[in-house]
């Protein structure tokens, strides 16, 4: 047996800061024969993947490579447009260009360009039928996704960042019981940078703002506690950890393709580096086990929000110390998927909205409640799944944001958290059927499908309506004791009880 995982290979070894020279000699080959496997012009044999797994003390799961599987869900997704719906694009067809990575990338490129063109043409539209001029429209590529590409590809962990957190936290001596007090010391006498806080009345909208020439660090009073020691750290990581960060974003060039990608990834790197700083990463992951992963204990112990802990859980990828794997997704009560990373294999759809039966949607239903659920993809995978709303306010006259913030995980570790007390995690039959997206789902009866399958098409006849436009409907009328519906299993187990 042999298996392309070349660029699995390479990221393990970068994430272990080792040289190819070093790890070709465990290996017993040569460093050009690595070179080549790296490369994918090589397959990696079976018994290297062996020996890789042992080196590394990892399982073999871990070099299941998912760029693959990746492209080929985003593929799937661009392909699931109307427009393409004519030239019959088959999943066969899908996998297939999925194999060169290169054109792939490039397609899904060109749809996104033509994804923000449609959406600026709108824009504009509205823009002119409302009478104004409008300037500046730029369908340009989307830093968003790019940044989110390169947390995707190391799967949310950066051992160096980790190392660099640690030793900061060693060289200043912080106290961890005034936390903020011992940040803004260690700013101040070891770069000269003082902190500030502005009033709410003069902070003009700005929560943070550093001016390297005064060397002060201005945070806005309207900040909670734990935002104002999150900030002064993130500032730490962009200066202290900037060394780190540009090596990390130098490695990812192939993924960053604008200014505006590079900038939010080391914005996204330097919070990395803030929460490996405040939560550190053993003492967290003893802490979570203790708790049973119980956010809200986590959030007054590490005076933290509840986002911040939930993306703290989701980087416990250490060789040989990992924690539970999750998932994390943040929506508006639009609908719009904000932040998403998938540590547990499960798909958030690229260009589409998400499935209206995921927990954290239903969320917004109870503001400041925390709502578990027990679902189940279409190719019968499980996951359990925690949500709950967040609420960002700064006063009364600017209004409140209200997000949602939810994570999972596969439902084999669901037993190590405290939510899933009381479930019966055997029985998949009572979990909630949920997909990645409407276009995506072949689930034809679900009642809150916003459009029809891609593998099925609308099939309309006027003269019926279901319980859903696109769920399919038998036209001829049944006998007098049939039953008109068939329930579905979840819906039968209620009528039971």
């Amino acid at each position: 047996m042999s298996l392309k995982l070349g660029t699995k290979v390479r990221s393990v070894r970068r994430r272990e800061q080792m040289t190819q020279t070093q790890l070709a000699e465990k290996l017993e080959i040569s460093p050009s024969y690595l070179n080549l496997i790296e490369s994918n012009q090589r397959p990696l044999p079976a018994h290297l993947l062996v020996k890789l797994a042992q080196i590394f003390h990892v399982d073999l799961q871990a070099f299941a490579d998912d760029s693959h599987s990746r492209l080929a869900d985003s593929l799937q997704e661009v392909f699931a447009d109307p427009l393409l719906e004519e030239h019959g694009i088959t999943t066969n067809d899908v996998r297939e260009l999925a194999e060169s990575p290169a054109a792939s990338r490039a397609i899904i490129a060109l749809y996104q360009t033509y994804k923000s063109t449609i959406s600026s043409m709108r824009d504009l539209a509205s823009q002119l039928y409302d009478g104004r001029a409008f300037m500046g429209v730029d369908p340009s590529h989307l830093p968003s996704e790019e940044a989110s590409d390169v947390i995707q590809e190391n799967v949310n962990y950066f051992p160096e960042l980790e190392a660099a957190a640690e030793e900061l936290a060693r060289r200043a001596k912080l106290d961890r019981a005034d936390l903020y007090r011992s940040l803004v010391m260690h700013l101040r006498g070891k770069h000269g940078v003082e902190v500030a806080l502005t009033p709410v009345a003069r902070d003009r909208g700005l929560l943070r703002r550093y001016d390297p020439n005064a060397r002060v660090l201005s945070l806005s009073e309207v900040l909670p506690p734990w935002s104002r020691q999150f900030q002064i750290a993130h500032q730490l990581g962009l200066i202290e950890a900037a060394p780190v960060i540009d090596a990390i974003i130098q490695r990812s060039q192939k993924n960053l393709t604008t200014p505006e990608s590079v900038k939010l990834c080391r914005v996204a790197l330097a919070n990395y580096f803030a929460g490996a700083l405040l939560m550190p990463y053993d003492d967290f992951l003893r802490t979570a086990e203790e708790v049973r992963y119980d956010i809200e204990l986590l959030q007054h112990h590490y005076t933290a929000s509840w986002e911040q802990v939930c993306h703290r859980l989701t980087s416990l990828r250490r060789n040989g110390a990992a924690g539970v794997p999750f998932h994390f997704v943040r929506v508006d009560i639009a609908g719009n998927i904000s932040k998403r990373f998938s540590g547990t294999g499960i798909r958030f759809a690229r260009f589409s909205g998400s499935c209206p039966r995921w927990d954290v949607h239903a969320a917004f239903l109870t503001p400041g409640r925390i709502r578990t659920q027990l679902s189940k993809m279409p190719d019968g995978t499980a996951y359990f799944c925690m949500a709950r709303t967040i609420r960002k306010s700064y006063g009364y006259a600017s209004g409140d944001a209200l997000m949602a913030v939810g994570i999972g995980c596969p439902v084999k570790h669901a037993r190590k958290l405290v939510y899933a007390d009381g479930y019966d995690l055997e029985n998949l039959e009572a979990a909630v059927p949920i997909g990645v997206t409407c276009r995506l789902c072949e689930r034809a009866d679900c009642e809150q499908r916003a459009f029809p399958p891609l593998q099925h098409g609308l099939k309309v006849d006027e003269n019926v309506r279901g319980r859903s436009f696109y769920a399919p409907v038998e036209s001829e009328p049944r006998e007098a004791n049939a039953p008109a519906v068939r329930p579905s299993p979840r819906r039968a187990k209620r009528a039971q009880t």
